[in-house]
């Protein structure tokens, strides 16, 4: 059976009650977590946005399974920055730190006050960042000279073991182009059909044997208008499909996107019940069209009524 891993999203949930989450997710059955690394949130309604970075080293200092985290380096982050971040946390806690990179968002990245790229220089500024990063893990001295520049940089605390290193793609060309360099593909529940192209794409090109992992964005709750309540509330902001998820620059912004979303609109993005044999059906689809890990997240605020249901209902099902 996969990894059944649990999301904590930092732009929704202060990090001091992430860290008791994180805790109880463990409890409960979850076999890894991954987390998310925002600047900012997609809503006002959301109102969080604690420092991932920091968060880890808690996280992991307290909890024994493996932990994700999203990353975005090139703009933001300069990559030396983030090797050293990882490195640090690899060596602290060896085998158990993954990173994936994405190309990002402006709602994130325009804080510099730098240009926002298009695309494709994005994706080739994401490749040229992950090399930087991954010879800087070996120990090399990087002096790099193109859209990120890096002098004479080099990592004198260096992990026994690196941390995995996988691309972030929701399309199926970036799934294509992420396996000629990413050690395994990181994606979001959308449709099966599109899904399957995507794994398809990528071990076609150079990622076969590679992990592949998928976040599938629930609503849980006893009741369910409760639960499509909690989407709506929550995830509305969130609904966009690329570029316009892209390009927006601010939390006000997402909120005026999503005026006219409705709540039956919500099924599109997140999956919804009461009924937590739906969320199993859900793992087993995912097992199905390919996928090594499942990281469930709980759209909602309130986690523990989650990952208690969860723990009793949905992972010991999965056995």
């Amino acid at each position: 059976m996969p990894v059944v891993g649990w999301h904590a999203s930092h732009e929704q949930i202060p990090p001091s009650q992430l860290l008791r989450d994180i805790q109880s997710a463990e409890q409960a059955g979850f076999q890894a977590a991954w987390c998310s690394d925002h600047f900012t949130p997609w809503s006002r309604r959301q109102g969080e946005s604690g420092f991932a970075l920091s968060w880890l080293g808690a996280a992991m200092a307290t909890t024994s399974i493996p932990v994700g985290v999203v990353s975005t380096p090139g703009q933001r982050y300069h990559p030396a920055i983030v090797a050293q971040a990882l490195a640090t946390l690899a060596e602290m806690f060896p085998g158990r730190l993954s990173a994936g990179f994405g190309s990002g968002e402006f709602l994130n990245e325009h804080i510099t006050g730098d240009p926002w790229p298009d695309k494709d220089t994005r994706n080739a500024r994401l490749k040229e960042s992950v090399d930087v990063i991954r010879a800087l893990l070996t120990g090399e001295e990087v002096t790099h000279h193109g859209l990120v520049r890096v002098d004479r940089a080099r990592l004198w605390t260096l992990p026994v073991q690196p941390p995995r290193m996988l691309a972030l793609a929701v399309s199926e060309a970036t799934a294509r182009w992420a396996g000629e360099w990413a050690e395994g593909l990181v994606t979001i529940w959308q449709p099966p059909e599109l899904l399957k192209r995507m794994v398809a794409a990528f071990r076609e090109n150079g990622g076969d044997g590679k992990p592949l992992a998928v976040q599938i964005h629930v609503s849980w709750a006893p009741d369910e208008d409760e639960a499509l309540n909690i989407a709506f509330d929550q995830w509305r902001s969130n609904v966009f499909e690329a570029p316009l998820c892209w390009n927006l620059a601010t939390a006000e912004e997402f909120d005026l996107a999503a005026k006219y979303i409705r709540p039956e609109d919500m099924h599109r993005s997140v999956v919804i019940s009461s009924d937590a044999a739906r969320f199993v059906d859900c793992i087993r689809e995912a097992v199905d069209l390919g996928f090594d890990e499942i990281y469930l997240h709980h759209v909602g605020q309130h986690q523990q009524p989650f990952i208690e249901t969860f723990g009793r209902q949905v992972l010991p099902a999965l056995t």
